[in-house]
């Protein structure tokens, strides 16, 4: 790979590093090149994108990044790849542990940025895949405040029938 090779590659891995504001460095030794291809197809599958890039290049890359990714360095050894992921930040970790399923163990986890929030290590993989998404923290606070207007209304509207009730029984007994 030549000089301008790289320089185009580390412009394009730049560039969806900051489009992305989600993505996870994997350890993908000891996979062959049909597990990672099964690999591509489960992030494709979740609406995410994996790639196997040099470590030179994710480090020169994530180095044009605004913010600290230093201590991502210190696991930019072996044969890493990156998942990026533009919408929610669980959705890498739950396609982790479902191909780990398949391969005990692989791929793992080696560091995780979720909204510039970083996450050094896989035992940090079972937090990263219970987080809630941005659209399911939104759903839940909705369903919060829909919950007590839900019960006046519910009140009320069976106050009514009880109300009828008794306004009927009470014209019975004058007759």
């Amino acid at each position: 790979m030549t000089r301008e090779e790289k320089a185009q590659k580390i412009d394009e891995l730049a560039e969806k590093f900051s489009q992305n504001a989600h993505f996870y460095i994997t350890d993908a030794s000891g996979l062959t090149v049909a597990q990672i291809n099964a690999f591509r197809r489960i992030c494709f599958q979740s609406g995410i994108e994996y790639g196997v890039y040099k470590n030179t290049l994710i480090r020169k890359a994530l180095e044009k990044q605004e913010g600290n990714f230093e201590e991502m360095f210190q696991v930019l050894h072996g044969f890493s790849g990156v998942i990026f992921s533009k919408e929610a930040g669980n959705t890498p970790a739950k396609a982790i542990k479902e191909y780990q399923l398949k391969l005990e163990g692989k791929p793992a986890l080696k560091a995780a940025s979720i909204d510039a929030s970083i996450f050094i290590g896989a035992e940090h993989l079972n937090t990263l895949s219970e987080m809630k998404s941005k659209n399911e923290l939104i759903g839940d606070i909705i369903f919060l405040l829909q919950s007590p207007a839900k019960n006046v209304l519910s009140g009320l509207l069976s106050g009514k029938n009880k109300l009828a009730g008794l306004v009927k029984t009470l014209e019975e007994r004058k007759q």
